[in-house]
């Protein structure tokens, strides 16, 4: 007689890790991905990546996984902490925020009713610099900083002039058409999703990848090219690259002259007001060193300051330069900070 097989039980295979789940952006770095937060009973039970999100679509780093370590950490503080022992010695015991407030009030109060910038305010990269910032505005002192002052906010600033946008400290790689890509001192543990997607649309179209990191990272390990540069050399690695590139005369200054300002003059004036401002004329427009004749007049067209520069560079453009004869790299001697373009 045949033996009927026993009745498998019914599994679950995909259970749900919560009952109620919300959309939101991760705060693990500052990549910003989004992420699903599922919660059970109100409490957080799991972090997952959001596949509908533009930034990381869906991906989720270690790092974003245990944002959930930021709610119910036992590390995490409670309450303030008063110093009860020397300096480093780790002796803390917890007080009531009043108590904390008031401390902090004792301390700040005379040095607000004397001189408000005799307080400097830096604060790390705790994500809430908008609020610190602000908190200090409102104290008076103008010495406050954050951590995005000496990083983020400078590679940003670098991101704009030389790319024309930036996503945080990260730049804004053109990642559907760019054939050479470096990735300077790019650390991992930020902006790695969009990095690790943006580096695989790279390595399939055959992209070459250059990381120049003193550590052969994971990023280094699927580069082309890996230069280990000794740590503080960066700078000096920088200029080397520049000055090779003049000397090869692989610089397009048809595009510098166009998108950035390197044709501006500076005013050199060591221990003046003005010493490293860009030079300008009465009406307050940028002076620009031309090759060649002098142009004459420069004609502002209405519209913005941005307009004049358009019609600098039209009438740059348009003098008759001598045929098959390379432009020299003329360089003005001694420019004066009243001069006008020529």
């Amino acid at each position: 007689m045949r033996e009927h097989a026993p009745t498998e039980p019914a599994i679950d295979l995909s259970p749900s890790p919560g009952d109620e789940v919300k959309t939101t952006t991760c705060y693990m770095c500052a990549c910003r991905c989004g992420i699903k937060v599922w919660l059970a009973d109100g409490n957080i039970r799991y972090i997952q990546g959001n596949p509908d999100h533009p930034v990381n679509q869906g991906v989720l780093c270690a790092k974003g996984s245990a944002g959930i370590m930021q709610h119910y950490s036992p590390a995490r503080l409670s309450k303030p902490l008063l110093r009860v022992g020397e300096r480093g010695a780790g002796e803390f015991r917890e007080i009531e925020w009043e108590q904390a407030l008031e401390i902090a009030a004792g301390w700040l109060a005379p040095i607000r009713e004397r001189n408000p910038d005799e307080l400097a305010f830096f604060t790390g990269r705790d994500q809430s610099q908008a609020l610190t910032g602000w908190w200090a505005q409102q104290f008076g002192t103008v010495n406050y900083a954050a951590h995005g002052g000496f990083c983020s906010v400078n590679m940003a600033a670098g991101g704009l002039y030389t790319l024309g946008g930036s996503f945080w400290e990260f730049g804004e790689p053109d990642w559907e058409h760019s054939r050479y890509l470096m990735l300077w001192g790019v650390a991992e543990d930020h902006d790695s999703n969009p990095i690790k997607l943006g580096l695989g649309k790279l390595k399939a179209r055959g992209a070459k990848i250059v990381a120049v990191n003193p550590v052969r990272s994971g990023y280094g390990a699927i580069a082309d090219e890996w230069i280990g540069i000794r740590p503080g050399t960066d700078d000096l690695f920088a200029f080397a690259l520049i000055h090779e590139l003049l000397k090869a005369d692989r610089i397009d200054l048809e595009f510098l002259v166009r998108y950035a300002n390197a044709h501006w003059l500076v005013i050199r004036n060591p221990g003046g007001a003005d010493d490293g401002l860009f030079a300008r004329d009465e009406e307050g427009r940028a002076l620009c060193w031309v090759r060649g004749p002098h142009p004459g007049p420069l004609p502002r067209p209405e519209g913005s300051h941005l307009g004049w520069q358009a019609g600098e560079e039209r009438m740059r453009r348009e003098r008759p330069q001598t045929p098959n004869r390379k432009p020299q790299r003329t360089q003005p001697k001694n420019p004066s900070p009243a001069c006008h373009p020529r």
